[in-house]
């Protein structure tokens, strides 16, 4: 159960990352590097989580159901 809360958290941090990246496009009329900033960090939680996820699943912390 722990494990399907924590996914779902980083999932809403990337949804959040992606969103901030977006409004930051459009509010900085591509002048300044915040929508950089923004999809990077959304590439590193999405790389954190999918390393995680295997981990998880090689060390059997979370099954087939999650």
């Amino acid at each position: 159960m722990l494990a399907k809360l924590f996914v779902i958290a980083v999932l809403i941090l990337i949804l959040g990352s992606l969103f901030s990246g977006l409004f930051y496009l459009f509010k900085d009329k591509g002048h300044g590097d915040r929508t950089v900033k923004a999809l990077s960090l959304r590439i590193s939680l999405s790389i954190f989580l999918f390393i995680l996820l295997i981990i998880g699943y090689q060390f059997n912390l979370i099954g087939h159901g999650l």
